[in-house]
Order: C-alpha cells, then sequence, then structure tokens
C-alpha cells in the first residue's frame, strides 16, 4: 500500500516540470507571468518577486502558471493575447516539450546506468507456407545464430532478415534442449503483414528463475516446490529464462517431469507430474516466480542511438494502446487515473527484481511521455486543443477566434475531462475493492 503513495511525488515532480516549460516559455515570450503555484489552491503561502507571485498550495500535486491574458480580456503588450501566434504556440507546447526532454533524460539514465537486458528470442507462430515452415522452424525454437550473427532481440532478425533478403543462409535454432542448423530464405517482397520469413517473434529476457510463493494445493506445493527455490532445468535442459521454463513443462502436459533447482546452495531434482489440462497465461505448476533478469552495460558511443531507439519505441507503444482504446479494443476497466496509477505503481514494484531505483525511473519514464501524449491530444481544455485555435488563427490569416467562444468550449471540455475523471477513479476503487489487478 506503501508503494501505492509513491505515485504522488512522482506525478506531482511530473506535473510540475510541464508546468515549469510553460513558465520558461512565457518568459522567453515577454508574457508576464502573474503566479507560479507548487501543488493546487487554496494558497498556504505566498510571496511576490517581481510580477510574479510564487506560492505554496494545500494540494501537494503538481503546480500551475498563470499568466496575463489567458483570458483575452487583458490587451496589454505583455498579455498572452497580445503576443504572435508563433509565441503562443510555443507557451502552449512548452510543457509537453518539457516532458518529451524528461523523459529522453530518464531513458537516457537508464541506458547508461542499467544497462540492457539480456534476451532470447523465441517463434511464437510460424505461417503456412513460409520460408519458416519451409525451414522446419517450429514454435517454441529460440534463436541462436542467424548466417553467423548471435542472435541477442527479436529486432536483430528482423534486422538481418531484410539485410540478406533472397540470400539462403544457415539459422542456428534450439529446440529442446537440442541445437539444429537449419537453412532459410527470406523474400524480398512478402505478403502484407507476414514479413520476410513468415514468423511472429517474441523476446524473453535471460534470468534467474527464483520461486517467490507456493500456494497451498497447487501442483508447485505437491511436488515439493519451496519459496526461494531457483529453477535450474527441466528434463536436463537448462533454464535461461521464463519460456525455457514454460514451453517444456506445457509440452509435457499429462506427463511426469525432472525439475531441476537449487535450495539453499544444493542440486535438487524433483519428480513433477505435470495436469493435463494447465490454465491459459498463467505459471504452469501455478508458483509465484520472480525473474532475476540480467543485464549488459551499453558501450558509452551506443548510448544516443540506444535512447532513442527506446523512445521512439515506447511512444509507439502508447500511440499504439491510444488507438487501442479509441477503437474500442482496450475497455474502460483497463483504463487507469491517478488512483490506478497507484496501485500500478505498486504492482510493479511488488513485482519486479529490479532494483528500486530502476523501478522507479522506468515508471518516471513512461508517466512522462503518457502526460506529453495526453496534453497534446486536440481536446478542449487540453494543451492541444488550444493549441487547435492558434492554428485556425493561422489559417484565418490572423484572424482569432473570439476569446468569449474559445473560453465556454474549454469550460465544457473541461467539464467533460472531470466527469471522465470521476469515472475513471470509481473504475479504479471498484477494481482494487475487487482485487483485480492491472498487470493481469
Amino acid at each position: 500500500m506503501l508503494y501505492a503513495l509513491l505515485i504522488v511525488p512522482i506525478l506531482g515532480i511530473l506535473i510540475l516540470i510541464h508546468e515549469f516549460g510553460h513558465y520558461w516559455a512565457a518568459r522567453r515570450a515577454g508574457i508576464r507571468v502573474e503566479e507560479f503555484g507548487i501543488g493546487i489552491p487554496p494558497r498556504v503561502w505566498g510571496r511576490k518577486r517581481g510580477d510574479t507571485i510564487w506560492s505554496i498550495n494545500a494540494i501537494p500535486m503538481g503546480g500551475f502558471v498563470k499568466v496575463a491574458g489567458e483570458d483575452g480580456k487583458d490587451l496589454t503588450p505583455e498579455s498572452m493575447h497580445a503576443k504572435t501566434a508563433g509565441q503562443r504556440a510555443l507557451f502552449i507546447t512548452a510543457g509537453v516539450i518539457f516532458n518529451l526532454i524528461t523523459a529522453v533524460l530518464l531513458v537516457a539514465a537508464l541506458v547508461m546506468f542499467q544497462g540492457e537486458p539480456r534476451l532470447n528470442t523465441y517463434i511464437s507462430e510460424v505461417l503456412p507456407g513460409s520460408p519458416a515452415a519451409a525451414a522446419g522452424w517450429q514454435p517454441g525454437d529460440r534463436f541462436v545464430t542467424y548466417n553467423g550473427h548471435e542472435v541477442n532481440s527479436a529486432r536483430e532478425v528482423r534486422d538481418l532478415s531484410e539485410r540478406y533478403e533472397g540470400q539462403t543462409f544457415p539459422v542456428v535454432i534450439e529446440r529442446a534442449g537440442q541445437l539444429l542448423t537449419t537453412t532459410v530464405t527470406p523474400r524480398v517482397n512478402p505478403p502484407v503483414d507476414q514479413g520476410r520469413t513468415g514468423i511472429r517473434l517474441g523476446d524473453s529476457p535471460i534470468a534467474t528463475l527464483r520461486v517467490d510463493a507456493v500456494p497451498p494445493d497447487s501442483v508447485a506445493a505437491a511436488a515439493g516446490i519451496q519459496a526461494g527455490d531457483i529453477i535450474t532445468s527441466v528434463n536436463g535442459n537448462q533454464v535461461t529464462d521464463y519460456l525455457s521454463y514454460s514451453i517444456p513443462v506445457r509440452e509435457a502436459a499429462g506427463q511426469t517431469i525432472s525439475l531441476g533447482i537449487l535450495r539453499a546452495g544444493q542440486a535438487l531434482t524433483l519428480e513433477v507430474a505435470v495436469p493435463t489440462n494447465l490454465p491459459e497465461d498463467t505459471e504452469p505448476l501455478a508458483a509465484d516466480l520472480v525473474q532475476d533478469v540480467k543485464f549488459w552495460r551499453v558501450a558509452w558511443y551506443q548510448v544516443p542511438a540506444e535512447t532513442v531507439r527506446q523512445f521512439f519505441s515506447a511512444m509507439g507503444m502508447m500511440f499504439s494502446g491510444l488507438k487501442s482504446l479509441i477503437t474500442g479494443e482496450t475497455p474502460l476497466s483497463d483504463v487507469a487515473g491517478p488512483i490506478g496509477m497507484g496501485q500500478l505503481t505498486s504492482e510493479v514494484i511488488r513485482q519486479s527484481s529490479m532494483p528500486l531505483w530502476v523501478t522507479l525511473v522506468n515508471i518516471g519514464f513512461f508517466l512522462s511521455l503518457n502526460l506529453a501524449i495526453l496534453n497534446l491530444l486536440p481536446l478542449p481544455a487540453l494543451d492541444g486543443g488550444r493549441l487547435v485555435f492558434v492554428i485556425l488563427e493561422v489559417l484565418r490569416r490572423g484572424k482569432k477566434v473570439a476569446p468569449e467562444k474559445e473560453g465556454m468550449v474549454h469550460f465544457v471540455g473541461l467539464v467533460v475531462l472531470l466527469a471522465l475523471m470521476f469515472v475513471v477513479a470509481f473504475v479504479d476503487i471498484d477494481r482494487i475493492i475487487s482485487g483485480n489487478s492491472l498487470l493481469e
């Protein structure tokens, strides 16, 4: 529960950074800043320096910037209303820009100080009639080398397939603990959404699998598995990641397997009767496992490129999630407001095998990126909605929308936004009371 409260300072700092972006842009554009507040009113303390009141407010969440001319009534040269469209656009988007810069700095810190997880790359699906099918590849196969290149991620497999398209070359895969040498010829012009070899790929971080808890009456409990055990092998084949454990266990449904474990430094072998019907998307033996992920340090000259890659990869994931929400693929129950973010923070910290600071920086990175994207949506009351009116002004060759009309649009948008936040808060509370997880 205490971990959930960490969302307050994390979100508060990110909102404060957002508002400082607006403050910086206002000063740069010559817009008079009437107040810069830390927290949400009512005001607890305030001091005026120059034209600006610096205040501390009662609700410790984020902050705000109040500038002259936001209501369109102040027409003095230092008001926002009197500034050019470009200056107002800078002021409106500066908060988003500062959140994006923060996200880049956070992911750069992760790349530099945490490193990158080492990955095993598996085939999850082989499409009929594809080069992969002709090569004899199967779901569950792990890539070892690809035309002589050691495989470290699914991205590398895709890049190498593109580089060597139309050529026939050897690919070494691991299947059931055995190394197999195959040959494949990636297509030059593959069918849409099939890729050059016709496979679906997945990465699994190389990790030590540690048993965190064993529920009573579970298969794991019946087999004698205990909390603290480290899973080392299945049927004599080394376990190097979660999939190298779960795939052979699922393939042995209805059979007995030999499970190698390390308990207090002593190597043991347990005979485990695997049930015939295994539940989908859960640990096959019903034990609670923790993955102690292995990391490798990125060379200093690789940091910029890796930072950019991770930044745009995360941004792509967020746009994909936003699209799913708009199209209805993602239900409202999966949407989280501040309360749900607190729940998610707690769940991520409790389930993560990484140091606490790494988890918090990861959370800060994704939240900062989230704030930037959401604020830039062209919806009334958001920065993106205000930017729309500036763009309209430019398209109308300098003719502004009447401040009263724009203000009414933003007011209605704010009411709708607050109503939506209330609904999301209700969903968050109901989820917590029901004991449902956001990570399932």
